[in-house]
């Protein structure tokens, strides 16, 4: 039973034992014993109800019966109390940490178990649990053998057994769930009546009716960030005299819960007691602060942001959650209450780009996913008049995870208008979306155009309809000449005949007025293999779309399956022995059409370089293709999700990953459109390879076939690159 975020959200196992075979396929709801892996459940989930009169729940926190008392709901304690429920805590993740097992702690939880429920003789579940710690990691060498099988051990020997408070009997009750304050009416009553009692695991208690008002299955934006599911174990802190106010954490933010701000003095002044800031660097911010704020309560606790900081001390370091916070209030002031302006960073450099406002905020996406900080790049640059279809996979889940829409609007109320297509078809979709964009607008201009033609036509709208005319196409000056417009048509439209007629129309189709920015998302099972022919199609239209790839190498949503993009050598699902071809060469094959804008970008390796691409491409009048690199969870990455960034970096600098850009106006100026954004490789692609699972796990199958299928893909890594220069040369000569 689970909700439907990826890694990082909530699952609940119902396990049956018996003498006699189990046929029963439904949810446990009286059980002997109950385990709470993560203590940011208790608040939200009603856990210890399923637990029979007198069984055991056991609560995996680092909290005395004090700290259980501040965050134990009331229900919770009455229930604990009148039940006789036997309650155990274990501070598994400190137990984990001190053997060097980081945040893995199902030895320490499993051993935990058997010693609580008593199905077998304890000493015989623990030679049971030994001896598969033997055979799982026999061949990673004694040490990982020993420091499992310690944790085993101490599973068993750090049970607290809690005395239960006599005021649990009688507790007081909790604050009732309200709406919240200040969110837009519609969104208020979605949250309250439906996000909250979905995301608490009672969805099934909603009736059909209370679905009605999200008109037809098209919900309201911005909603995740009403789930504050506090699920980290570690959030950054920010230490403000080390910060060299760079914002590269801002951008390898996977959920966008950590941003920097700049602060007037009035906002300043009028800032939460506790609330850090540093004099702000720049020409014309002399009277600024800066800030950097964490949503904690939104964090996952990846830590890729205190990984990628390039201060000499970290700017920011790894705190247990509870002891951080009350800097949510810190963030909740800055998001609510400090104006966007104008720093003198330009909105296209990595520092600007991160003062605006992410329009994609705490996704459902794994912690340290690959995929989201380039989907909330993109909408920092261009979400306020964004289309956006994706394609079913990991992004449609990450970016929907009913109930929450991590799709947001500004303070304007603009933001991307987001939709999932079918897996196979979504380039075909995200076109549909383009030529009806396409359509409305061209019927909206010709309305201007009889409109300032029409006899009686104020000189005023003449001038704005002409002007805005001008400028349809135009992404920074068409929303104020479309605004301007739109105001005196709503005064004209009040009065009678032609000119009122057509005044109204043009208020309207208002929506039609800004230029749009359209863009359709996948991942590389969509875009290489399953929706390859429409993708294909829909490029070679020639239509201004703009396609972004997020190649995990591999179909990372339905379980690690491998795809066109996965490389030879590679182990995946349908590939156990290692894929046995070569990737196939997605941006080559958009390069050939010769009218396409392509790149090949890794946000990790170049920032700037990514920046510079996405902007590049959302500017070209014609298709655009990014490929952009995406470490993710399935690649077994050695080093961990929280050095996603600093992975994409080793894998362009060992020649895996090659950075480009082809952009064919350069072509038409008599310039080289081919920019090769990174140098030859200067790293060893055999030491990057290896410190991934899915290519270190075939040399322990199949060593002489690992070796055979690496030679094969390091050669071809180093022909790829040459193959570049070559066509780099040859339009040179040209």
């Amino acid at each position: 039973q689970y909700d439907s975020k990826k890694s990082g959200g909530v699952t609940i196992s119902h396990l049956r034992f018996g003498d006699k075979p189990i046929r029963s396929p439904y949810y446990i709801t009286k059980a002997d014993f109950v385990g709470c892996h993560n203590p940011a459940y208790i608040e939200k989930y009603d856990m210890v109800q399923d637990v029979k009169p007198g069984g055991v729940f056991l609560l995996n926190c680092p909290w005395d019966v004090d700290e259980l008392s501040k965050h134990m709901p009331a229900a919770a304690k009455k229930y604990i109390a009148e039940n006789n429920i036997q309650l155990y805590t274990i501070d598994a993740l400190k137990l984990a940490r001190s053997f060097g097992l980081g945040n893995r702690t199902n030895s320490i939880l499993q051993s935990a178990f058997f010693k609580l429920a008593n199905i077998l003789p304890i000493d015989d579940a623990v030679k049971y649990m030994k001896d598969a710690v033997e055979a799982t990691y026999g061949r990673k060498g004694d040490k990982v053998v020993s420091m499992n099988q310690a944790a085993i051990d101490a599973g068993v020997e750090n049970l607290v057994k809690v005395e239960i408070p006599a005021s649990w009997s009688n507790p007081e009750p909790d604050a009732p769930v309200a709406k919240p304050e200040g969110a837009r009416p519609e969104l208020a009553d979605y949250v309250h009546d439906i996000l909250y009692p979905t995301v608490a695991m009672r969805g099934e208690s909603l009736p059909v009716s209370a679905f009605l008002p999200t008109k037809n299955g098209i919900l309201p934006a911005g909603t995740a960030a009403f789930e504050k599911r506090g699920i980290a174990n570690d959030v950054p802190e920010w230490q403000p005299a080390n910060c060299i106010q760079c914002n590269q954490c801002s951008i390898a933010c996977p959920h966008a819960a950590i941003r920097p701000f700049a602060l007037d003095p009035d906002e300043v002044a009028n800032a939460p007691e506790g609330m850090k800031f540093i004099p702000m660097t720049g020409k014309g911010n002399e009277d600024r602060k800066f800030a950097i704020a964490v949503s904690v309560m939104d964090c996952t606790g990846c830590g890729s942001c205190a990984s990628v900081c390039p201060a000499k001390q970290k700017a920011l370091v790894m705190k247990p959650l509870d002891e951080q916070r009350e800097e949510q209030k810190n963030f909740d002031y800055a998001v609510k209450n400090i104006s966007f302006k104008d720093t003198g960073f330009a909105e296209t450099t990595v520092k600007g780009s991160q003062f605006k406002q992410p329009l994609l905020e705490f996704s459902g996406a794994c912690a340290g996913c690959g995929e989201t900080p380039y989907a909330k790049l993109v909408t920092q640059l261009f979400g306020d008049r964004m289309y956006l279809a994706n394609a079913t996979g990991c992004s449609s889940i990450w970016g929907g995870s009913a109930p929450s829409t991590p799709y947001t609007v500004n303070k304007d109320g603009k933001g991307p208008a987001w939709s999932n297509s079918l897996f196979e078809d979504n380039a075909e979709f995200g076109l549909g979306m383009a030529s009806a964009v396409k359509q409305r607008r061209a019927g909206v201009a010709q309305v201007v155009k009889s409109l300032i033609e029409t006899d009686g036509c104020d000189a005023a709208i003449k001038e704005a309809g002409q002007n805005w005319l001008d400028k349809m196409d135009d992404s920074k000056e068409s929303r104020p000449a479309g605004e301007k417009l739109t105001e005196l048509c709503k005064a004209a439209a009040n009065g009678s005949g032609a000119v009122a007629e057509l005044a109204a129309k043009v208020v309207a189709g208002s929506d039609m007025l800004t230029k749009p920015s359209m863009w359709m998302f996948g991942g590389d099972g969509w875009a290489y293999d399953i929706g390859f022919g429409g993708l294909d199609h829909v490029l070679a239209s020639g239509e201004n779309v703009n396609v972004l790839v997020f190649d995990t190498e591999v179909y990372s949503n339905t379980g690690g399956q491998a795809s066109k993009a996965t490389p030879i050598g590679a182990v995946a699902q349908f590939a156990a022995a290692g894929k046995a071809v070569k990737k196939k060469e997605l941006a080559q094959i958009a390069m050939s059409y010769g009218y396409i804008y392509v790149a090949q970008i890794s946000l990790g390796a170049s920032y700037q370089q990514a920046v510079k691409a996405i902007v590049e491409a959302e500017s070209y009048d014609g298709p655009s293709l990014i490929v952009a690199y995406a470490p993710c969870i399935n690649h077994g990455a050695k080093a961990g999700m929280a050095k996603a960034m600093d992975e994409a970096k080793r894998g362009v600098e060992a020649g895996y990953w090659n950075l480009l850009r082809y952009d064919p106006r350069l072509e038409k100026e008599g310039k080289n459109p081919l920019i090769i954004d990174s140098k030859a490789p200067s790293a060893s692609y055999n030491d990057f390879i290896m410190g991934e699972d899915r290519y270190a796990s075939l040399t322990l199958s199949f060593p002489e076939r690992a070796k055979t299928l690496f030679g094969i893909a390091e050669k071809n890594s180093v022909e790829r690159y040459e193959k570049l220069l070559r066509q780099q040369a040859m339009y040179e000569n040209k």
